[in-house]
């Protein structure tokens, strides 16, 4: 899956997920989408943003809770 912006979705969970985020800069990552969320899932579930919308985005960078989860 390919986006602009790193997420973390509900509906992705369990769906084992490898994400291509294009930011704007230029930069390019990758990131399995279950292993940063079991690993943060007690943090995103009490966010604001995931309790109404249920995701988190991140239009700029990867957060730092998540960087340890890059693909090389």
């Amino acid at each position: 899956m390919e986006t602009k912006r790193f997420v973390i979705r509900k509906s992705l969970v369990g769906q084992n997920k490898v994400i291509t985020v294009n930011f704007k800069s230029g930069k390019t990552v990758k990131y399995n989408h279950d292993e940063v969320y079991k690993a943060n899932q007690e943090k995103l579930e009490n966010m604001p943003c995931f309790i109404k919308y249920k995701n988190y985005t991140a239009t700029n960078s990867v957060p730092s809770f998540a960087k340890e989860f890059i693909i090389e």
